[in-house]
């Protein structure tokens, strides 16, 4: 693979990793406010984008495969290390979310 069709996949990465994060922060907002049906469909939407990303990613291992030479660009590196670390972040969002409804059950038991 040439030099500019890995950038090319690595800022593919980047883009639908980058809008899974901003979901997922959008997600905690909505945590935040016990919209937790709001919250779940941006994690739903983080997931899509965080899938995309993965195909990217995918196909780039696929060529690897079928033999074509894939020289390490250093943004490449960013961009996996970007999507890990996104997808660790919905994974404790999606625990978070657990946590902030047991903690608004609790509260409207107190108050009710």
């Amino acid at each position: 693979m040439t030099t500019e069709e890995i950038q090319l996949v690595a800022f593919t990465i980047i883009l639908h990793s980058g809008n899974a994060k901003t979901k997922t922060h959008q997600a905690f907002k909505a945590m935040r406010e016990a919209n937790f049906t709001l919250a779940n469909q941006l994690l739903e939407e983080a997931n899509d984008e965080i899938l995309q990303a993965h195909k990217s990613q995918t196909e780039l291992l696929q060529s690897y495969a079928n033999g074509k030479k894939i020289e390490m660009e250093i943004i490449m590196v960013h961009a996996q290390d970007h999507l890990m670390t996104t997808m660790t972040l919905r994974e404790m969002a999606i625990e978070m979310a657990y946590l902030y409804m047991q903690l608004n059950s609790v509260t409207n038991n107190v108050r009710g």
